[in-house]
Protein backbone atom coordinates (compact mmCIF):
# COMPACT_ATOMS: atom_id res chain seq x y z
CA UNK A 1 0.00 0.00 0.00
CA UNK A 2 1.14 3.53 -0.84
CA UNK A 3 -0.31 6.27 1.34
CA UNK A 4 -1.17 9.25 -0.83
CA UNK A 5 -2.33 11.27 2.18
CA UNK A 6 0.93 10.65 4.04
CA UNK A 7 3.20 11.38 1.12
CA UNK A 8 1.44 14.40 -0.36
CA UNK A 9 -0.23 15.89 2.72
CA UNK A 10 1.91 14.56 5.59
CA UNK A 11 -1.19 13.08 7.22
CA UNK A 12 -0.18 10.75 10.06
CA UNK A 13 -1.59 7.20 10.13
CA UNK A 14 -1.32 3.97 12.11
CA UNK A 15 0.86 2.39 9.44
CA UNK A 16 3.63 5.01 9.39
CA UNK A 17 6.01 2.83 11.38
CA UNK A 18 5.08 -0.35 9.54
CA UNK A 19 5.50 1.16 6.06
CA UNK A 20 8.08 3.91 6.42
CA UNK A 21 9.96 3.47 9.72
CA UNK A 22 8.35 6.79 10.63
CA UNK A 23 6.60 5.91 13.89
CA UNK A 24 8.52 8.41 16.00
CA UNK A 25 7.31 11.33 13.92
CA UNK A 26 3.67 10.20 13.84
CA UNK A 27 0.95 11.49 16.15
CA UNK A 28 -1.16 8.33 15.76
CA UNK A 29 -0.91 5.08 17.77
CA UNK A 30 1.19 2.71 15.66
CA UNK A 31 0.65 -0.84 14.42
CA UNK A 32 4.42 -1.26 14.71
CA UNK A 33 7.22 1.03 15.87
CA UNK A 34 9.52 -0.27 13.13
CA UNK A 35 9.16 -1.25 9.48
CA UNK A 36 7.84 -4.77 9.23
CA UNK A 37 10.28 -7.67 9.21
CA UNK A 38 7.65 -10.36 8.69
CA UNK A 39 4.82 -10.40 6.15
CA UNK A 40 1.29 -9.24 6.63
CA UNK A 41 -0.68 -12.46 6.07
CA UNK A 42 -3.98 -12.60 4.22
CA UNK A 43 -5.95 -15.65 5.31
CA UNK A 44 -8.77 -16.62 2.95
CA UNK A 45 -10.89 -18.43 5.51
CA UNK A 46 -13.36 -19.75 2.97
CA UNK A 47 -14.06 -19.86 -0.73
CA UNK A 48 -17.76 -19.43 -0.10
CA UNK A 49 -19.39 -16.05 -0.70
CA UNK A 50 -22.92 -14.67 -0.86
CA UNK A 51 -21.96 -12.62 -3.95
CA UNK A 52 -20.30 -13.46 -7.28
CA UNK A 53 -17.98 -10.58 -8.14
CA UNK A 54 -16.55 -10.34 -11.64
CA UNK A 55 -13.04 -9.44 -10.39
CA UNK A 56 -12.77 -11.88 -7.47
CA UNK A 57 -9.13 -13.03 -7.18
CA UNK A 58 -10.21 -16.05 -5.12
CA UNK A 59 -12.84 -17.14 -7.68
CA UNK A 60 -15.29 -17.48 -4.78
CA UNK A 61 -18.60 -19.28 -5.19
CA UNK A 62 -21.87 -19.55 -3.33
CA UNK A 63 -21.27 -23.18 -2.32
CA UNK A 64 -18.92 -24.44 0.39
CA UNK A 65 -15.71 -25.80 -1.12
CA UNK A 66 -14.18 -28.93 0.43
CA UNK A 67 -11.09 -28.88 2.60
CA UNK A 68 -11.45 -25.68 4.62
CA UNK A 69 -9.08 -25.40 7.55
CA UNK A 70 -10.98 -26.25 10.72
CA UNK A 71 -11.15 -23.97 13.74
CA UNK A 72 -8.44 -26.00 15.47
CA UNK A 73 -6.21 -25.92 12.38
CA UNK A 74 -6.77 -22.19 12.09
CA UNK A 75 -5.68 -21.67 15.68
CA UNK A 76 -2.52 -23.67 15.04
CA UNK A 77 -1.83 -21.45 12.05
CA UNK A 78 -2.32 -18.35 14.19
CA UNK A 79 0.01 -19.78 16.86
CA UNK A 80 2.73 -20.20 14.26
CA UNK A 81 2.16 -16.74 12.79
CA UNK A 82 2.38 -15.22 16.25
CA UNK A 83 5.58 -17.07 17.11
CA UNK A 84 7.04 -16.01 13.74
CA UNK A 85 6.31 -12.35 14.42
CA UNK A 86 3.62 -11.66 11.82
CA UNK A 87 2.22 -8.19 12.67
CA UNK A 88 -1.20 -8.37 10.97
CA UNK A 89 -3.62 -11.05 9.80
CA UNK A 90 -6.24 -9.99 7.27
CA UNK A 91 -9.26 -12.30 7.47
CA UNK A 92 -10.68 -12.55 3.97
CA UNK A 93 -12.53 -14.96 1.71
CA UNK A 94 -14.77 -15.54 -0.17
CA UNK A 95 -16.81 -13.73 2.42
CA UNK A 96 -15.37 -14.36 5.89
CA UNK A 97 -18.65 -13.68 7.67
CA UNK A 98 -20.14 -16.91 6.31
CA UNK A 99 -17.89 -18.80 8.76
CA UNK A 100 -19.48 -19.19 12.18
CA UNK A 101 -16.08 -19.29 13.90
CA UNK A 102 -14.87 -15.94 12.52
CA UNK A 103 -15.40 -14.15 15.84
CA UNK A 104 -13.57 -16.90 17.73
CA UNK A 105 -10.62 -16.78 15.34
CA UNK A 106 -10.41 -12.98 15.50
CA UNK A 107 -10.34 -13.14 19.30
CA UNK A 108 -7.67 -15.83 19.19
CA UNK A 109 -5.47 -13.76 16.87
CA UNK A 110 -5.87 -10.73 19.11
CA UNK A 111 -5.00 -12.78 22.20
CA UNK A 112 -1.84 -14.02 20.45
CA UNK A 113 -0.71 -10.45 19.76
CA UNK A 114 -1.52 -10.34 16.03
CA UNK A 115 -3.51 -7.37 14.79
CA UNK A 116 -6.75 -8.80 13.30
CA UNK A 117 -8.32 -6.92 10.38
CA UNK A 118 -11.12 -7.86 8.01
CA UNK A 119 -11.78 -7.70 4.27
CA UNK A 120 -15.50 -8.07 3.56
CA UNK A 121 -18.18 -7.13 1.07
CA UNK A 122 -20.08 -5.74 4.06
CA UNK A 123 -23.47 -7.03 3.03
CA UNK A 124 -23.78 -9.52 5.92
CA UNK A 125 -22.75 -7.09 8.65
CA UNK A 126 -25.58 -6.20 11.02
CA UNK A 127 -25.56 -4.04 14.14
CA UNK A 128 -25.21 -7.20 16.22
CA UNK A 129 -22.38 -8.73 14.19
CA UNK A 130 -20.50 -5.42 14.11
CA UNK A 131 -20.59 -5.30 17.91
CA UNK A 132 -19.40 -8.92 18.05
CA UNK A 133 -16.52 -8.11 15.72
CA UNK A 134 -15.56 -5.16 17.92
CA UNK A 135 -15.81 -7.21 21.11
CA UNK A 136 -13.70 -10.01 19.58
CA UNK A 137 -10.86 -7.52 19.09
CA UNK A 138 -11.16 -6.60 15.41
CA UNK A 139 -9.10 -3.47 14.72
CA UNK A 140 -10.26 -2.58 11.23
CA UNK A 141 -12.93 -3.54 8.69
CA UNK A 142 -12.29 -2.88 4.99
CA UNK A 143 -15.60 -2.92 3.08
CA UNK A 144 -15.67 -3.14 -0.72
CA UNK A 145 -17.79 -0.76 -2.79
CA UNK A 146 -16.93 -0.86 -6.48
CA UNK A 147 -18.94 2.04 -7.80
CA UNK A 148 -22.27 3.75 -7.30
CA UNK A 149 -25.37 1.54 -6.94
CA UNK A 150 -25.99 0.31 -10.50
CA UNK A 151 -22.35 -0.38 -11.37
CA UNK A 152 -21.50 -1.83 -7.98
CA UNK A 153 -24.40 -4.28 -8.13
CA UNK A 154 -23.51 -5.28 -11.69
CA UNK A 155 -19.90 -5.84 -10.63
CA UNK A 156 -20.93 -7.88 -7.61
CA UNK A 157 -23.59 -9.95 -9.29
CA UNK A 158 -26.47 -9.09 -6.98
CA UNK A 159 -29.11 -6.40 -6.92
CA UNK A 160 -29.13 -4.50 -3.64
CA UNK A 161 -25.47 -5.23 -2.83
CA UNK A 162 -24.62 -1.51 -2.73
CA UNK A 163 -27.33 -0.67 -0.20
CA UNK A 164 -26.43 -3.68 1.93
CA UNK A 165 -22.75 -2.69 1.93
CA UNK A 166 -23.64 0.85 3.04
CA UNK A 167 -25.73 -0.61 5.88
CA UNK A 168 -22.69 -2.68 6.85
CA UNK A 169 -20.49 0.43 6.84
CA UNK A 170 -22.95 2.25 9.08
CA UNK A 171 -23.18 -0.69 11.48
CA UNK A 172 -19.38 -0.81 11.82
CA UNK A 173 -19.14 2.93 12.41
CA UNK A 174 -21.96 2.83 14.97
CA UNK A 175 -20.10 0.04 16.80
CA UNK A 176 -16.96 2.19 16.94
CA UNK A 177 -14.96 0.03 14.52
CA UNK A 178 -12.33 1.71 12.37
CA UNK A 179 -13.74 1.27 8.87
CA UNK A 180 -12.40 1.83 5.39
CA UNK A 181 -13.81 1.66 1.89
CA UNK A 182 -12.13 -0.43 -0.83
CA UNK A 183 -12.64 0.24 -4.53
CA UNK A 184 -11.17 -1.64 -7.51
CA UNK A 185 -11.08 0.48 -10.64
CA UNK A 186 -11.93 -0.77 -14.14
CA UNK A 187 -13.29 0.83 -17.31
CA UNK A 188 -16.81 0.10 -16.08
CA UNK A 189 -16.61 2.08 -12.86
CA UNK A 190 -13.83 4.63 -13.39
CA UNK A 191 -16.38 7.42 -13.81
CA UNK A 192 -17.69 6.65 -10.31
CA UNK A 193 -14.40 7.34 -8.50
CA UNK A 194 -15.30 10.83 -7.32
CA UNK A 195 -18.79 9.70 -6.31
CA UNK A 196 -17.44 6.80 -4.27
CA UNK A 197 -15.05 9.11 -2.40
CA UNK A 198 -17.95 11.48 -1.77
CA UNK A 199 -19.99 8.55 -0.41
CA UNK A 200 -17.16 7.75 1.98
CA UNK A 201 -17.03 11.34 3.17
CA UNK A 202 -20.80 11.56 3.65
CA UNK A 203 -20.88 8.35 5.69
CA UNK A 204 -18.03 9.48 7.94
CA UNK A 205 -15.49 6.91 6.74
CA UNK A 206 -11.93 8.25 6.94
CA UNK A 207 -9.97 5.67 4.91
CA UNK A 208 -10.12 4.94 1.17
CA UNK A 209 -8.16 2.17 -0.58
CA UNK A 210 -7.94 2.48 -4.36
CA UNK A 211 -7.09 -0.93 -5.86
CA UNK A 212 -5.73 -1.55 -9.32
CA UNK A 213 -7.02 -4.68 -11.03
CA UNK A 214 -4.67 -7.61 -10.58
CA UNK A 215 -4.91 -10.55 -12.92
CA UNK A 216 -5.71 -13.41 -10.57
CA UNK A 217 -8.82 -15.58 -10.24
CA UNK A 218 -11.77 -14.09 -12.15
CA UNK A 219 -9.71 -10.91 -12.50
CA UNK A 220 -7.72 -12.75 -15.17
CA UNK A 221 -10.94 -13.13 -17.18
CA UNK A 222 -11.60 -9.38 -17.37
CA UNK A 223 -8.18 -7.99 -18.24
CA UNK A 224 -9.86 -6.31 -21.22
CA UNK A 225 -11.70 -4.13 -18.70
CA UNK A 226 -8.52 -2.80 -17.17
CA UNK A 227 -7.85 0.85 -17.85
CA UNK A 228 -5.36 1.86 -20.50
CA UNK A 229 -2.11 3.21 -19.05
CA UNK A 230 -3.12 6.81 -19.82
CA UNK A 231 -6.58 6.36 -18.28
CA UNK A 232 -4.99 4.74 -15.24
CA UNK A 233 -2.62 7.69 -14.92
CA UNK A 234 -5.54 10.12 -15.08
CA UNK A 235 -7.42 8.20 -12.38
CA UNK A 236 -4.42 8.23 -10.04
CA UNK A 237 -3.99 11.97 -10.64
CA UNK A 238 -7.66 12.48 -9.80
CA UNK A 239 -7.21 10.63 -6.51
CA UNK A 240 -4.14 12.75 -5.69
CA UNK A 241 -6.09 15.92 -6.47
CA UNK A 242 -9.07 14.79 -4.35
CA UNK A 243 -6.79 13.89 -1.44
CA UNK A 244 -5.20 17.34 -1.41
CA UNK A 245 -8.58 19.06 -1.79
CA UNK A 246 -10.04 17.26 1.22
CA UNK A 247 -6.89 17.92 3.23
CA UNK A 248 -7.06 21.66 2.49
CA UNK A 249 -10.64 21.61 3.80
CA UNK A 250 -9.43 20.07 7.05
CA UNK A 251 -10.98 16.65 6.31
CA UNK A 252 -8.42 14.02 7.28
CA UNK A 253 -9.22 11.17 4.89
CA UNK A 254 -6.46 8.60 4.59
CA UNK A 255 -6.14 7.55 0.95
CA UNK A 256 -4.06 4.63 -0.26
CA UNK A 257 -3.08 3.15 -3.63
CA UNK A 258 -2.80 -0.63 -3.88
CA UNK A 259 -1.56 -3.03 -6.51
CA UNK A 260 0.57 -0.99 -8.92
CA UNK A 261 3.93 0.37 -7.82
CA UNK A 262 4.17 2.64 -10.84
CA UNK A 263 2.09 4.75 -8.45
CA UNK A 264 5.16 5.26 -6.27
CA UNK A 265 7.12 6.85 -9.08
CA UNK A 266 4.11 8.85 -10.23
CA UNK A 267 3.69 10.37 -6.76
CA UNK A 268 7.23 11.72 -6.94
CA UNK A 269 6.54 13.20 -10.37
CA UNK A 270 3.23 14.63 -9.11
CA UNK A 271 4.87 16.16 -6.02
CA UNK A 272 7.62 17.74 -8.12
CA UNK A 273 5.08 19.23 -10.56
CA UNK A 274 2.42 20.47 -8.13
CA UNK A 275 4.11 20.91 -4.74
CA UNK A 276 7.84 21.40 -5.33
CA UNK A 277 11.21 19.69 -5.48
CA UNK A 278 11.63 19.52 -1.69
CA UNK A 279 8.31 17.70 -1.41
CA UNK A 280 9.34 15.32 -4.19
CA UNK A 281 12.57 14.52 -2.36
CA UNK A 282 10.65 13.85 0.86
CA UNK A 283 8.20 11.54 -0.95
CA UNK A 284 11.11 9.69 -2.57
CA UNK A 285 12.77 9.20 0.83
CA UNK A 286 9.62 7.64 2.33
CA UNK A 287 9.17 5.37 -0.67
CA UNK A 288 12.75 4.11 -0.48
CA UNK A 289 12.01 3.03 3.08
CA UNK A 290 8.82 1.34 1.90
CA UNK A 291 10.77 -0.77 -0.60
CA UNK A 292 8.45 -1.30 -3.55
CA UNK A 293 6.19 -4.18 -4.51
CA UNK A 294 5.94 -6.54 -1.50
CA UNK A 295 5.02 -9.80 -3.25
CA UNK A 296 6.84 -12.75 -1.72
CA UNK A 297 8.38 -10.62 1.02
CA UNK A 298 6.13 -8.28 3.02
CA UNK A 299 2.80 -9.85 2.09
CA UNK A 300 1.74 -13.49 1.99
CA UNK A 301 -1.46 -15.46 1.60
CA UNK A 302 -2.89 -18.64 3.09
CA UNK A 303 -5.96 -19.96 1.31
CA UNK A 304 -8.95 -21.80 2.76
CA UNK A 305 -7.23 -25.20 2.30
CA UNK A 306 -3.95 -24.06 3.86
CA UNK A 307 -1.95 -23.46 0.67
CA UNK A 308 0.59 -20.64 0.99
CA UNK A 309 0.78 -18.10 -1.85
CA UNK A 310 3.09 -15.24 -2.76
CA UNK A 311 0.22 -12.75 -2.47
CA UNK A 312 -3.54 -13.07 -2.14
CA UNK A 313 -3.98 -12.36 -5.85
CA UNK A 314 -1.64 -15.17 -6.95
CA UNK A 315 -3.80 -18.18 -6.05
CA UNK A 316 -2.55 -20.27 -8.96
CA UNK A 317 0.86 -21.01 -7.42
CA UNK A 318 1.48 -22.60 -4.03
CA UNK A 319 4.70 -22.64 -2.01
CA UNK A 320 3.43 -25.42 0.25
CA UNK A 321 0.64 -26.24 2.69
CA UNK A 322 0.42 -25.44 6.40
CA UNK A 323 -1.05 -28.89 7.04
CA UNK A 324 2.33 -30.33 6.00
CA UNK A 325 4.75 -27.67 7.30
CA UNK A 326 4.35 -24.51 9.39
CA UNK A 327 3.89 -21.27 7.49
CA UNK A 328 7.16 -19.99 8.96
CA UNK A 329 9.11 -22.93 7.51
CA UNK A 330 7.48 -22.51 4.10
CA UNK A 331 8.17 -18.77 3.98
CA UNK A 332 11.81 -19.17 5.02
CA UNK A 333 12.55 -21.97 2.53
CA UNK A 334 14.36 -20.07 -0.22
CA UNK A 335 15.11 -23.36 -1.94
CA UNK A 336 11.86 -22.61 -3.81
CA UNK A 337 13.15 -21.15 -7.11
CA UNK A 338 10.22 -18.78 -7.70
CA UNK A 339 10.38 -17.37 -4.18
CA UNK A 340 14.14 -16.95 -4.34
CA UNK A 341 14.10 -15.23 -7.73
CA UNK A 342 11.27 -12.90 -6.69
CA UNK A 343 13.28 -11.79 -3.68
CA UNK A 344 16.18 -10.91 -5.97
CA UNK A 345 13.92 -9.73 -8.79
CA UNK A 346 15.83 -6.55 -9.62
CA UNK A 347 18.62 -8.80 -10.95
CA UNK A 348 16.21 -10.39 -13.43
CA UNK A 349 13.88 -7.60 -14.63
CA UNK A 350 13.86 -7.03 -18.39
CA UNK A 351 12.72 -4.36 -20.84
CA UNK A 352 12.00 -0.87 -19.57
CA UNK A 353 11.96 -2.12 -15.96
CA UNK A 354 15.63 -3.15 -16.14
CA UNK A 355 16.93 0.41 -16.49
CA UNK A 356 14.16 2.36 -14.78
CA UNK A 357 15.52 4.96 -12.40
CA UNK A 358 12.61 4.24 -10.04
CA UNK A 359 13.41 0.55 -9.78
CA UNK A 360 14.30 0.86 -6.07
CA UNK A 361 10.80 2.04 -5.13
CA UNK A 362 8.81 -0.08 -7.61
CA UNK A 363 10.82 -3.27 -8.18
CA UNK A 364 9.02 -3.99 -11.41
CA UNK A 365 5.44 -3.72 -10.21
CA UNK A 366 3.14 -6.73 -10.53
CA UNK A 367 4.93 -9.92 -11.50
CA UNK A 368 1.54 -11.63 -11.76
CA UNK A 369 0.35 -9.21 -14.44
CA UNK A 370 3.66 -9.65 -16.29
CA UNK A 371 3.31 -13.43 -16.16
CA UNK A 372 -0.36 -13.36 -17.22
CA UNK A 373 0.18 -11.07 -20.22
CA UNK A 374 3.72 -11.93 -21.34
CA UNK A 375 4.19 -15.47 -19.94
CA UNK A 376 7.41 -14.13 -18.44
CA UNK A 377 7.85 -13.60 -14.71
CA UNK A 378 10.31 -10.73 -15.21
CA UNK A 379 8.82 -8.91 -18.18
CA UNK A 380 7.58 -5.34 -17.65
CA UNK A 381 4.27 -4.87 -15.86
CA UNK A 382 1.81 -4.21 -18.71
CA UNK A 383 0.04 -1.62 -16.57
CA UNK A 384 3.03 0.62 -15.94
CA UNK A 385 1.79 4.02 -17.06
CA UNK A 386 5.04 5.97 -16.59
CA UNK A 387 6.43 7.79 -19.62
CA UNK A 388 9.83 6.96 -21.07
CA UNK A 389 11.28 10.36 -20.20
CA UNK A 390 10.19 9.93 -16.58
CA UNK A 391 11.93 6.62 -16.02
CA UNK A 392 15.10 7.32 -17.99
CA UNK A 393 18.22 6.85 -15.81
CA UNK A 394 19.11 10.54 -15.84
CA UNK A 395 18.33 13.65 -13.85
CA UNK A 396 14.64 14.25 -12.98
CA UNK A 397 12.78 15.66 -15.98
CA UNK A 398 10.81 18.86 -15.65
CA UNK A 399 7.67 17.44 -17.19
CA UNK A 400 3.99 17.60 -16.35
CA UNK A 401 2.53 14.87 -14.17
CA UNK A 402 -0.79 15.12 -16.01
Amino acid sequence: MISVSKLLCDLDAEGDGLRYDAADGSSKPQISRVKQRRPVVVWNLTKRCNLHCSHCYAAADTEVAPGELSTAEGKRLLDDLSDYGVPVVLFSGGEPLVRDDLFELIRYADDRGIRPVLSTNGTLITDESAERLRDAGLRYAGISVDGLPERNDEFRGKSGAFDAAVRGIRACLDAGLKTGLRYTITERNASDLRGVVELLRNEGVDRFCFYHLDYGGRGADITDLDLSPEAKRAAVKELCDLTRTYHRRGEEIETLLVGNYADAAYLIEYARRYIGSDAADRVHSYLRRNGGDPTGERVADVDYQGNVHLTQFWQGYSLGNVRDRPFSAIWDAESNPVLRRLRERTDHLTGRCADCRYQDICRGGSRLRALTVHDDLFAPDPQCYLRDEEIAPSSPPETSAD
